[in-house]
């Protein structure tokens, strides 16, 4: 896209993502053809539109389009349990045995995608349990998924699984970097509006100094993901949703803080951001198991990544 059509495009997806969310939301995408970016520009669809979810705090079925566009397939897929990278289904025997989450839209597909090592299977959703997760984040909409003694539909060989991976990581750090945009926003709002001693708190430095850790550490998060995106590979992409979620962390504490009581209430709408990047931390490798891997990579493989250009 060239610079008009991405403004108009990223204009188009923030009306989209202040006003519906979920079903709705997934409505929008398609009437705006988002899908159809995706295949054309898929750097500019994934970094403008889950980074908009992640400041308005909304929910669709994107995660599951850009899976299953690497996969080759046309459905939603099973994501790993929290915290893991791994495929979510086993082959044993002559069946197939599925642990892990999903998104909302899964429910709604009458197949799912589950992947095992190198074999894609697509398996009928009725046959699969599935169970709302109503955890820290319940209008994500996650859904638990399993099931034992299943029959796939269809079966295909593919080595595709790590490289979906990666793009959903990239595409999860972005949603996180937005979501921590919004919470430092909350945090500078309410410092300019709260009086203390006569004048507003973000006078203080004390207060100033944690808005600008945040503000460094979204921009840490943003230079990561502007590098796996360069570097397209699943290193890169596993480094910046790493970096993405521990950055998450420090604007959270520091934002709670400028923020004092009032952001601990459910009035105040910090809480939902600070919940739902907690849990897209979680989604395909969180930040502490994600450093911890790449730091056993290298040294299993003692080589260090070519520096990338800036």
């Amino acid at each position: 896209m060239d610079a008009e059509d991405l403004e108009l495009f990223r204009a188009s997806l923030r009306q989209a993502t202040a006003s519906v969310t979920g079903e709705a939301l997934d409505r929008e995408l398609d009437e705006l053809g988002w899908r159809d970016a995706l295949a054309v520009d898929r750097r500019a669809a994934v970094s403008t539109l889950f980074e908009l979810q992640g400041r308005a705090n909304v929910t669709s079925s994107a995660l599951d389009a850009v899976l299953a566009s690497v996969l080759g397939v046309d459905a939603a897929v099973v994501l790993p349990r929290l915290g893991s990278c791994d495929p979510p289904a086993e082959v044993i025997g002559e069946s197939v045995a599925v642990t892990g989450l999903a998104t909302a839209a899964l429910p709604r597909d009458q197949q799912a995608v589950a992947v095992a090592k190198d074999v894609v299977l697509l398996i009928g959703t009725d046959e699969l349990t599935l169970r709302p997760v109503d955890g820290l984040d319940p209008t994500l909409g996650l859904v638990a998924v399993s099931g034992d003694g299943l029959r796939a539909t269809s079966e295909s060989k593919s080595a595709a699984w790590p490289v979906a991976v990666a793009a959903g990581q990239v595409a999860l750090a972005h949603e996180i970097a937005g979501a921590s945009r919004t919470m430092l926003q909350l945090a500078r709002d309410h410092a300019v509006a709260r009086m203390q001693f006569g004048r507003p708190i973000a006078a203080f430095q004390a207060v100033r100094h944690r808005l600008a850790d945040s503000l460094v550490a979204i921009e840490a998060a943003d230079a990561a993901i502007g590098g796996a995106w360069d570097d397209g590979s699943s290193f890169t992409a596993a480094m910046a949703k790493a970096v993405a979620g521990r950055s998450a962390r420090t604007v959270a504490r520091h934002c709670q803080q400028v923020l004092a009581g009032i952001g601990f209430t459910t009035e105040h709408p910090f809480h939902h951001y600070l919940r739902r990047v907690l849990v897209l931390d979680g989604l395909l490798g969180d930040a502490r198991t994600l450093t911890t891997q790449l730091g056993q990579d290298l040294l299993g493989r003692r080589d260090l990544p070519a520096p990338l250009p800036l």
